[in-house]
């Protein structure tokens, strides 16, 4: 087939693309920042000796972490209006499914850096009269999110990557718009490729800085 290829094109609808790229990175951010809250909120919730609470908090992790992305996204979408009464745009949808779900590996990640903490320095913050909260924000974090931060960096590209999934909603991320212009302009070969390259860098970046942060705690 005697294709000519023409990015022209890709240059001259370039204004979709960025305010689809602008979609991307908005619903990556506000997914990772209340992702991180959410994470360690349940982190707090499994390391509690209260059973009620730690037992709810290993049932959520585990149905967020073994269920695909694309079912939550879609039964937050289609299904939780059902049961809460109220109407779900496609960004109210995607940010609650990749902030819970993105949550429930961060907050592994959180457990795991916590409990690495040496006893020796819970009982000395307690031998000093902190509370657990006191404790675990000037002596325990600190610490502990050093060692989390290359785990953190890999959650948050797969983040980024599972973010194409919410064009199925009708989100206006780059995914979405990258879509529509194919299908308008029958151009899929450049506007995907331009896509993918895209995703590339955004993603390349962030292994980098995971493998930066793991040879910098690790030596």
């Amino acid at each position: 087939m005697d294709y000519k290829w023409d990015f022209l094109i890709v240059l001259k609808n370039i204004d979709p693309l960025i305010s689809g790229l602008y979609g991307t990175l908005l619903l990556s951010s506000v997914s990772l920042i209340l992702g991180l809250i959410t994470g360690l909120i349940l982190a707090l919730l499994r390391l509690s000796k209260f059973k009620p609470v730690n037992v709810f908090a290993l049932y959520f992790i585990e149905i967020f972490r073994c269920t695909p992305p694309l079912v939550q996204l879609y039964w937050i979408f289609y299904a939780l209006p059902i049961l809460i009464n109220i109407s779900l745009g496609p960004f109210e949808s995607a940010i609650i499914a990749l902030s819970l779900g993105s949550g429930a590996y961060f907050a592994e990640i959180f457990r795991g850096g916590i409990v690495s903490i040496a006893r020796g320095q819970w009982e000395a913050g307690k031998s000093l009269g902190m509370s657990y909260f006191t404790l675990m924000l000037r002596i325990i974090l600190p610490q502990a999110i050093k060692r989390m931060l290359p785990a953190f960096v890999n959650r948050a590209v797969e983040l980024v990557k599972t973010t194409p999934l919410v064009a199925v909603i009708g989100y206006s991320d780059l995914l979405y718009q990258t879509v529509l212009l194919s299908q308008r302009s029958y151009r899929s070969l450049e506007y995907f490729t331009f896509a993918a390259l895209i995703y590339f860098v955004i993603l390349s970046i962030g292994t980098t800085l995971s493998q930066y942060f793991e040879n910098k705690f690790n030596n």
